[in-house]
């Protein structure tokens, strides 16, 4: 039995086998998901009420922020957004002048993505307050739990990552 489950067994108080009794509240994928979400919102009003982006839009924006140019398809990969999603997102910034999009020269139907000058000048604005918050949101926790937590989820990521 792993150390995690062995945890796991002694939340419950019991050993009772894994898998016997699901207690929500400590259910790990449950609690990661609303952590994920708590996180998001809090996030979510450095971007949603300054800069009237909805989640979607951010995290294009972002994506875009840290690379320039990027095929539509690479946008939902990244933003672990589905193709209706970023199809909406995209609609809405590229009628706000935010982003554009061409054609990508090598592969006709695909699209490829950039921030606008106003997208990049936003994307500017948006960076130190998400920053901020992130800091904000951080500081609960010692330099070290921060380097565990990352290292944590990395490790979790890759368990999880599937091969393309």
């Amino acid at each position: 039995m792993t150390k995690a489950a062995d945890q796991t067994r002694d939340q419950r108080g019991s050993d009772e086998a894994p898998g016997r009794e699901l207690r929500l509240q400590r259910y790990f994928p449950y609690r990661l998901a609303r952590l994920a979400e708590q996180v998001s919102l809090a996030v979510a009003e450095v971007y949603a009420d300054r800069f009237a982006l909805s989640r979607q839009e951010w995290r294009i924006l972002a994506a875009l922020g840290e690379q320039p140019l990027l095929p539509t398809k690479e946008i939902g990969r990244l933003t672990t957004l589905d193709k209706m999603n970023v199809s909406r997102a995209m609609q809405s910034l590229e009628t706000r002048g935010i982003v554009s999009r061409s054609r990508d020269p090598e592969d006709g139907r695909e699209r490829i993505v950039t921030l606008t000058a106003a997208g990049r000048a936003l994307y500017r604005k948006i960076v130190p307050h998400a920053l901020a918050r992130e800091a904000d949101l951080l500081d609960v926790l010692t330099r070290d739990e921060v380097a565990t937590l990352n290292a944590v989820i990395d490790k979790l990521l890759g368990a999880t990552e599937r091969p393309e």
